[in-house]
């Protein structure tokens, strides 16, 4: 592929759309754009941004994404969440650009799982549901009918907790409760409908309907057999995921079906198997295949961080050396480096300020430093620092407290030490 295409992920904050942001962003085949209906993280993460869109079921919805896909010139729409799939998917012919997604049959079958249990309880097993006054046993599961992320499951107890959650609900299933061990299998089916990845990985500790803590199955054989027969009933392109849970007698039972990438599908990715990317490229007919790396590994994943500085602006860095870039006299603070390389995609100035006892030319040699400082001022220990400041569009980033407060009382510049970088990290 010889021409950079233009790829809008909607809605670019779901915790979808920034692995796909995390997948994608090294590739100089795709530009991402981000968009959102709401203020999220994606406006932390994704640079080419565009926000306050109108929301899904609102009239000027589908007019207001076709807009952006002509401003912008969008080739694809990556959707993030199991409800826009469907949307943008219905509407495609209107949009004037792809919809990475299957055909709407499959989507369509995939948003409701009463119909995902419907269509396959020929095929593979899928969980008993009940009617409200049917049921006899507890507990019982009860779930949304259209829902993701675990919105609205709960375990019921008893006949009474049951008319509290779900008397008169028709949106709710009332299914039998699966006791066991819950995993979901990462798939990718391409153009030619060649199921070419399936891998079952365990959900570990979930969170907000993600697994945040995951990591591979030894034995594959029963994930690939589920994924052969669901990829045979259903027309499937690109990434796609099930999940299963095992019952009381520990048979796996189908939970649900996705026509997108899965939460925490990064653990593919982590052993060679990008499935965003792979999934963009069949989306551009490009033949892909499939390469991994053979080595056990776990995902574990918390809250993620981002600062926007709103009014932070400087032309120049003043970086100390010791316990700054170099932590003990023998570690490369990476973070820091980090920092000064983003500066250096920015074209700002970055002078090494230090009083450094020792041999400083061949310590950067010795930490492979040379050449990322514009300017070097190495001066004595009884010297000040703020004697050698001369731009005042700047920071400056010491680990001494008392050379940071008087940096910022006679010059009132920004001043940061080492536990503040994630702060100027984009």
């Amino acid at each position: 592929m010889s021409v950079q295409r233009n790829i809008l992920v909607f809605p670019c904050g779901s915790e979808v759309a920034l692995d796909i942001f995390n997948a994608v962003r090294y590739s100089r085949f795709f530009h991402l754009v981000g968009a959102s209906s709401v203020s999220d993280h994606g406006m932390y993460v994704y640079e080419d941004y565009i926000g306050n869109l109108p929301f899904l079921n609102d009239p000027g919805f589908i007019p207001a994404i076709r807009r952006v896909v002509e401003e912008r010139a969008i080739d694809a729409i990556f959707p993030a969440m199991d409800s826009v799939i469907s949307k943008l998917k219905e509407h495609e012919g209107e949009l004037g650009c792809k919809v990475i997604a299957p055909e709407i049959r499959t989507t369509s079958i995939c948003l409701e799982k009463r119909k995902t249990y419907e269509l396959f309880a020929d095929y593979v097993p899928v969980p008993e549901l009940y009617d409200f006054n049917s049921v006899q046993s507890f507990p019982v599961f009860i779930k949304p009918n259209i829902g993701y992320g675990g919105h609205g499951t709960r375990l019921i107890s008893s006949k009474e907790e049951l008319s509290f959650f779900a008397a008169g609900r028709k949106d709710l299933l009332i299914m039998e409760n699966l006791p066991g061990e819950e995993y979901t299998v990462d798939c990718f089916t391409d153009r030619k409908g060649d199921l070419l990845f399936c891998s079952a990985r365990v959900r570990n500790r979930i969170r907000n309907g993600i697994s945040v803590n995951t990591f591979f199955v030894d034995d594959q054989s029963d994930f690939l057999r589920l994924g052969g027969v669901i990829n045979s009933v259903l027309s499937f392109r690109g990434a796609w995921f099930f999940q299963v849970k095992r019952n009381n007698q520990g048979r796996l039972v189908l939970m649900e079906i996705a026509p997108r990438i899965g939460g925490s599908s990064l653990l593919s990715k982590a052993i060679g198997v990008n499935l965003a990317l792979l999934t963009l490229f069949d989306a551009f007919d490009v033949d892909v295949a499939i390469q991994k790396n053979a080595y056990e590994i776990e995902l574990d994943r918390a809250l993620d961080t981002k600062y926007h500085c709103k009014d932070l602006h400087y032309n120049t860095v003043y970086v100390d050396y010791d316990d700054c870039i170099i932590l003990n006299g023998k570690i490369i603070n990476s973070e820091l480096i980090k920092f000064l390389y983003e500066c250096v995609n920015e074209g700002k100035h970055i002078v090494l300020l230090t009083k450094h006892e020792g041999d400083l030319d061949s310590e950067l040699k010795r930490f492979r430093l040379v050449g990322l400082f514009d300017e070097i001022l190495h001066i004595a220990r009884e010297e000040d620092k703020i004697t050698y400041i001369s731009d005042l569009d700047s920071i400056f980033i010491d680990d001494s407290f008392s050379e940071r407060a008087l940096v910022q009382s006679r010059y009132g510049i920004p001043v940061f030490g080492p536990d503040m970088i994630d702060v100027l990290l984009k």
